[in-house]
């Protein structure tokens, strides 16, 4: 596999909302870029309430879901227009799980859990029925934790390690986010190495 793009995002007014701004609009950058604990080195994360924080430190989108997604809405779609960090060339995020990691060079990331659509990503995908239809394709993005820094740029080699044992897939995650849980879901989630706010909310319930 392979880093097709590098993408970061600065405080922008999004249009079709009337207030407010967001990091969504992330453009790719053909220079080195670090990645820390918390994320990529100038990429803007604005409300930390739903976005961002150790455990969704990095979005990590697929080339197969972005061609997917082209051939969809019958557009062009450029790398980060989903607002991911990474664009990974041959993923598909179909089958990415928690608890996968990735190694680019000196960094290592595991997945923690899947990216929930919201009125800002339609807003910003210019159709007010995108968060329907990106939860109906059930092929969501994925959020990473940051296990080892370093630096990354666009062009590098990427190194999939799948989880073995019990996968817990994005799809599924979609499927199955602000549900009630029975106690065996329960515990194969809890189980899993999962973002600290899924945690909190299955909990919760």
């Amino acid at each position: 596999m392979r880093l097709l793009a590098v993408s970061i995002g600065d405080a922008k007014p999004v249009a079709g909302k009337s207030s407010g701004r967001s990091g969504i609009d992330k453009r790719p950058v053909d220079h080195p870029v670090m990645i820390g604990r918390e994320g990529l080195a100038g990429d803007r994360i604005i409300n930390r309430k739903y976005h961002g924080g150790a455990d969704q430190a990095v979005y990590i989108e697929g080339s197969v879901d972005y061609d997917w997604w082209r051939s969809e809405l019958g557009r062009d779609l450029p790398a980060g227009t989903f607002g991911e960090n990474l664009l990974i060339e041959g993923l598909d995020n179909r089958h990415v799980a928690v608890g996968d990691r990735f190694r680019i060079g000196d960094v290592l990331l595991e997945i923690t859990s899947a990216r929930t659509p919201c009125a800002t990503f339609a807003a910003h995908m210019g159709d007010p029925l995108m968060v329907k239809r990106y939860a109906a394709a059930a092929r969501p993005g994925a959020y990473a934790r940051v296990l080892e820094e370093g630096v990354v740029r666009a062009g590098d080699t990427v190194d999939y390690m799948p989880v073995a044992g019990d996968r817990i897939g994005m799809p599924e995650l979609m499927r199955t986010h602000g549900k009630r849980l029975d106690e065996d879901a329960k515990r194969r989630f809890l189980a899993a190495p999962i973002g600290e706010r899924l945690r909190v909310m299955i909990l919760a319930k």
